[in-house]
C-alpha cells in the first residue's frame, strides 16, 4: 500500500496506539523547541517532573519573544532559561541571535524528524521535510522528559502544485490562496501535505512560509518532501550530511474533507473550492441555509496565482491585492518568522536601491535571525535599506506580537506577518493586511496598495527573483550548546518566577455560573493579551488578571475580579463559546491562566485542537454542544449545573448541562481520547505524568 510523507514519518516514529484517522496516538519526539514567551512555564514545569536532564535528541530553548525588557520581568526570565538550559541539557540561543523557527530552519532542522515547539508556529520546519507540531508548554515538557507526545491520527489533505510562479508572485499568495479555500476553521485534526511538480520550484524558505503560516489554518502541522532543493539548503548551511530524500510514495492516497459552510454567507468559499478542489459534492441545504461541502485535494497551478492579501481581521479574509490597490498605506513591517529570510530580504532591499521609502510611511524591517543581518550586512543590502529610510528593528519577533510598532488610529498597515487579528498589533480597531514582502515592498515606495506585478515597469526593476546562497554564514557562537555534564549547575531564578498552579480533580457535581459567552473564532489572544503584557508570563497568579481584559467594561468589574468572586464563594467559572474557540497560538496560558481563576469548563461549539490539549492539561473541561443551537439560549450570568461529572469524565460520551436559571436542560459532547479522561481525573498532566499511566 502506498504511504503519503506524513503517513511515513508518523508510522516510523509511532509508539502508541493504531494508525487510524482519529484514534489518539503517541509518537516519538526527536526535537524540541521553547521560546521565552512559553519557555519559562514548559521548564518549570519540567523542573516539577523531577527530571535532571531532557531525553529528546535536541532541545533548544530560544529567546525572541519577551526583548523590550522595560522592568526586570524579561531579563529575570533570560536568566532562568539560560541556567535552567545549562541544568538541563539544552541548547540557549541569546537574545539576539534571531527568531525561534528562522534559526531552527537554519541550523537545526532535518528531513524526517519530529519537532515539537512551545508555538503554534513550528510547523514552519515542515519546509525541511519535518513533522513539525505547535503545542503547549507543558506537552513539550513531557517530549523533553523522554514522554510520547500524543495527537489524533490525521486527515491528510493533499495541495498539489503545479507549474511555477510568475515574477512579484510568492510563497505568501501560495498560502494565503490555500487559506481562502480551507479558512480558519474546520481543519482539526488534519495535516497539509505539499506534492507535485510545482515544488521543485520553491526554496526551503519558501516552502517554510507556506508551513510557517498553515498554523492560521488550524491544522496539525504541514510538510513538504525533502528533495535536491532540500539538499542544497543544507548543504549551503554546512549540514549536508543531515539530509535524506523523503516523498510520499508514487499513486499515495490523501483524505476528503467534509466542511459545513453556509450557502450564501460563505459563497465566496464554496466558490474557491469548487475552483481549486477535486471531486467537490455539495448537499442539499438544510433549514438554516448551511451545506455539507466534500472535497478531495487542492490544485494549484501556480503560473496562474496572483498577488493576495489578508484584510482585517482575520488570515482567511483573503482579497486580491488588484482590487485593493490604489488603499492610502501609512505603515508597513517586513519580517516575522513567515517572510524574514535572506531572499525575502535581499528582494526588499533590492527593491528600495536608490530609492527613499514614501514620505507618508513608515517601514520597520525586521531580520529572521543574526544570519539574516549578518549576511545583509556584508552584501550592502542592509545599507540599501537604511539609505531608503527604512527602520531596522531587532531579529525578534516584534511587531508580530504586539512588541511595538503599533499603527496610529485609523493607518493603513500592510505586514507580512501571519496574523491580523483585531487588536493584536497594539492598536484597538486596527487595520493590518497581511501581504508578500514583494506587496509590502511596493506600498512602502509608493505610499498606497500597489499590484507589485507593475514594479517592472514601474521602477525598471526587471527580476523578483533572488536566487537561494550558495553558502550561508554560518556563526554560531550565539548558540551555546549543553553541556557535557551538567552536575551542580545552578539554576536562578528571580523573584518575578513564580510556579505554576496545578489544576484539581473535576468534583462528583460542578456548580458553577457562566462568567462570559464569546463569539465565534476567538483566539488566544482574546483570551490572554499578548504585547506589553506578556512580561507577566511567569506569574501565572498576576498575569491572570488580565483574562479576557479585551472585553472588560471600564468601571465594571473585570472578568478575573468576577471569577475570584465566584471562586471565592465555592463555586466553578464557565466559559460559553461559539465555533473555533482557542484559535491562535500555543499559548497554554489561555487555559491555565482561566484554570487559576477558577475556570473548571468551557463549553463551545468547537474547539481549536492546541487549546482543547491545553484545557485538559490543566484540568479544565472541554464540552462541545452537541446542538449549537443551544449557544443561543445561554446568557452570561447563568447558573449551570452538570450532576455526576466525574463519572462523565470517566465513561461517558456525553454529559448533560442543567439551566438552573432558565429552567432547561442540554446536552454536551465529551469529545476526549481514554488518556484525556484520565489526565482529567488526575487533575491535569502534571499529576497524571507523576502518577504514570
Amino acid at each position: 500500500m502506498p504511504f503519503n510523507l506524513t503517513q511515513k514519518i508518523l508510522s516510523a516514529h509511532l509508539t502508541d496506539g493504531q494508525a487510524v484517522s482519529g484514534r489518539e496516538v503517541g509518537i516519538r519526539i526527536d526535537q524540541s523547541l521553547t521560546q521565552d514567551a512559553t519557555g519559562t512555564t514548559a521548564f518549570l514545569l519540567l523542573e516539577a517532573m523531577d527530571i535532571p536532564r531532557v531525553r529528546t535528541e535536541l532541545s533548544v530553548s530560544y529567546v525572541d519573544h519577551n526583548m523590550p525588557q522595560f522592568g526586570p520581568e524579561n531579563h529575570n526570565d533570560h536568566i532562568y532559561l539560560q541556567s535552567v538550559a545549562a541544568r538541563m541539557g539544552v541548547y540557549f540561543s541569546r537574545p539576539g541571535n534571531g527568531i525561534c523557527h528562522q534559526v531552527h530552519l537554519e541550523r537545526f532542522a532535518r528531513p524526517g524528524r519530529t519537532l515539537l515547539g512551545s508555538d503554534s508556529h513550528t510547523p514552519t520546519c515542515g519546509g525541511m521535510g519535518m513533522i513539525a507540531i505547535g503545542a503547549g508548554g507543558l506537552d513539550v515538557a513531557v517530549a523533553m522528559g523522554g514522554g510520547a507526545f500524543y495527537l489524533a491520527w490525521p486527515k491528510v489533505i493533499g495541495v498539489e502544485l503545479r507549474g511555477k510562479l510568475p515574477p512579484w508572485v510568492s510563497a505568501k499568495d501560495i498560502i494565503l490562496r490555500v487559506l481562502s479555500i480551507l479558512t480558519t476553521k474546520g481543519n482539526v485534526g488534519c495535516v497539509i501535505e505539499y506534492f507535485g511538480p510545482g515544488v521543485a520550484g520553491l526554496s526551503v524558505p519558501a516552502r517554510a512560509t507556506c508551513t510557517n503560516m498553515g498554523a492560521e489554518l488550524g491544522v496539525t502541522t504541514s510538510i513538504f518532501p525533502a528533495d535536491e532543493v532540500t539538499r542544497q539548503f543544507l548543504a549551503a548551511q554546512g549540514r549536508e550530511t543531515q539530509f535524506t530524500p523523503l516523498s510520499a510514495d508514487e499513486g499515495a492516497a490523501y483524505d476528503r474533507l467534509t466542511k459545513r459552510l453556509h450557502k450564501e454567507k460563505d459563497k465566496a468559499v464554496i466558490d474557491n473550492i469548487n475552483r481549486f478542489c477535486t471531486q467537490v459534492e455539495i448537499g442539499k441545504p438544510d433549514k438554516d441555509g448551511f451545506v455539507e461541502v466534500s472535497f478531495g485535494r487542492i490544485v494549484l497551478d501556480l503560473a496562474e496565482l496572483e498577488p493576495l492579501a489578508a484584510a482585517p481581521s482575520s488570515p482567511d479574509n483573503v482579497v486580491r491585492v488588484a482590487d485593493i490597490a490604489g488603499l492610502k498605506v501609512n505603515q508597513v513591517a517586513i519580517g516575522s518568522c513567515t517572510n524574514s529570510s535572506v531572499q525575502d530580504m535581499s528582494l526588499c532591499a533590492a527593491a528600495l536601491h536608490g530609492r527613499m521609502v514614501h514620505p507618508d510611511v513608515e517601514l520597520a524591517i525586521s531580520p529572521g535571525s543574526r544570519q539574516v543581518l549578518s549576511m545583509l550586512a556584508e552584501s550592502g543590502r542592509l545599507a540599501d535599506m537604511v539609505a531608503a529610510g527604512a527602520r531596522i528593528l531587532e531579529c525578534a519577533c516584534g511587531p508580530c506580537i504586539g512588541q511595538g510598532f503599533s499603527p496610529a488610529d485609523g493607518a493603513v498597515s500592510l505586514r507580512t506577518f501571519n496574523r491580523n487579528f483585531a487588536g493584536r498589533s497594539g492598536t484597538e480597531g486596527d487595520k493590518i493586511y497581511l501581504v508578500s514582502p514583494e506587496t509590502a515592498i511596493a506600498a512602502a515606495i509608493f505610499g498606497q496598495v500597489t499590484d507589485p506585478r507593475d514594479l517592472s515597469n514601474l521602477l525598471g526593476f526587471e527580476s523578483a527573483k533572488i536566487a537561494p546562497p550558495g553558502r550561508f554564514r554560518v556563526d554560531d557562537r550565539m548558540l551555546i550548546p549543553p553541556l557535557p555534564d551538567s552536575t551542580g549547575v545552578e539554576v536562578i531564578r528571580g523573584p518575578t518566577i513564580v510556579k505554576p498552579p496545578a489544576g484539581q480533580p473535576p468534583p462528583d457535581r460542578l456548580d458553577g455560573r457562566v462568567l462570559i459567552k464569546v463569539a465565534d473564532k476567538i483566539t488566544t489572544d482574546h483570551i490572554m493579551p499578548a504585547g506589553t503584557l506578556l512580561k507577566y508570563r511567569s506569574n501565572v497568579p498576576q498575569y491572570a488578571d488580565y483574562v479576557f481584559n479585551c472585553f472588560n467594561e471600564a468601571g465594571k468589574p473585570t472578568f478575573a475580579q468576577r471569577a475570584l468572586a465566584l471562586k471565592d464563594a465555592g463555586r466553578a467559572g464557565i466559559v460559553v463559546a461559539g465555533d473555533s474557540y482557542g484559535q491562535g497560538s500555543s499559548r497554554e496560558h489561555a487555559a491555565l491562566c482561566p484554570m487559576c481563576l477558577g475556570v473548571r469548563a468551557v463549553i463551545a461549539k468547537a474547539i481549536e485542537r492546541m487549546h482543547q490539549a491545553n484545557l485538559v492539561n490543566f484540568a479544565v473541561l472541554p464540552l462541545i454542544f452537541a446542538d449549537p443551537a443551544d449557544y443561543d439560549r445561554i446568557q452570561a450570568g447563568d447558573d449551570l449545573l452538570i450532576a455526576d461529572l466525574r463519572l462523565a469524565v470517566e465513561s461517558q460520551e456525553d454529559a448533560t448541562v442543567k439551566n438552573a436559571t432558565r429552567n432547561f436542560e442540554f446536552p454536551c459532547k465529551i469529545l476526549l481520547a481514554p488518556r484525556q479522561r484520565k489526565i482529567l481525573s488526575a487533575g491535569g498532566l502534571l499529576a497524571y505524568t507523576r502518577k504514570g499511566p
